[in-house]
């Protein structure tokens, strides 16, 4: 079965898919290990870092980390013990006990990866505007409607707006397929053998200013055919409710900004793909 798109929701979904990777906001100090640039501060902030880090040293409107001959460990414990101190000062929230790797930039990050750098807390990634990577499931019922969650209250981003079926950070060290899985099943309930029938969709990057700093990140795409009358549960408090929305819903609802930013982008790339519904079935 294939989806057929109206010129006006082919517009929305359009619009959503130029807006979600916005150019680096100039101003922003590049955050340099070595001669790689490997993320972006606002100079508002060079009081608190040269406060916070005392490794830092500013060069030529460059925050410059010589650090580029220490291994990862000691890259990790420098950055986070930096995070921390800023943590203590208010200036990072949000703290989540769960660290991200920070790689080495390269040429298209959505497609390939850089060699691991560090390991930091991934409250602390938009403070220092370094790359993240996440997953994101986009659910479909048969007659290709969507099964989308409301992000809880209490998320420290983009509470009570809608997000995809389930979606995350990649953690430390773990597998883009097993990340995906686990999320589906704190998420929203999906049972491991249903799981296993994901297919990847490929990735985009999303980047823009937020009031915490520079979010930059690789969205890894995938989809899943849910059964006709799946119930999905949630079981980690993140989600408050779930819709199920038809093309033209979506649409209207992306229109009218109750998606995240993220989530409006990943609806509409899974959905505007020529094989969206066609390879789904097991």
């Amino acid at each position: 079965m294939s989806l057929v798109i109206t010129p006006r929701q082919s517009a929305v979904l359009s619009r959503s898919l130029a807006q979600v990777c916005q150019p680096i906001p100039a101003g922003l100090r590049p955050l340099r290990l070595g001669p790689a640039v490997i993320g972006h501060v606002h100079p508002m902030r060079d009081a608190l870092l040269a406060r916070c880090w005392p490794e830092l040293r500013l060069q030529d409107g460059a925050w410059i980390w010589p650090a580029a001959d220490q291994d990862m460990a000691t890259r990790s414990r420098q950055i986070g013990e930096a995070a921390q101190r800023l943590r203590e000062l208010g200036a990072v929230s949000g703290w989540r006990d769960e660290r991200f790797t920070a790689e080495a930039p390269v040429d298209d990050p959505s497609q390939q990866r850089g060699e691991p750098l560090f390991h930091l807390e991934r409250a602390a990634f938009r403070f220092f505007g370094l790359m993240s990577r996440a997953v994101h499931i986009n659910g479909f019922l048969p007659g290709g409607r969507l099964l989308c969650g409301r992000r809880a209250l209490t998320k420290a981003t983009d509470p009570g707006r809608l997000d995809n079926l389930a979606a995350g950070g990649l953690g430390a060290e773990e597998d883009l397929i097993a990340c995906a899985r686990r999320e589906l099943m704190e998420e929203a309930g999906v049972p491991m053998a249903l799981s296993a029938t994901l297919r990847p969709r490929g990735a985009l990057m999303s980047r823009r200013m937020e009031p915490e700093g520079l979010h930059h990140e690789v969205l890894h795409v995938f989809s899943l055919l849910l059964p006709a009358g799946f119930v999905a549960r949630n079981g980690d408090g993140e989600v408050s409710e779930f819709l199920t929305l038809d093309l033209e819903s979506v649409c209207a609802r992306i229109a009218a900004g109750e998606f995240s930013h993220d989530a409006a982008a990943v609806c509409a790339w899974g959905l505007t793909q020529a094989n969206a519904l066609t390879d789904l079935r097991p």
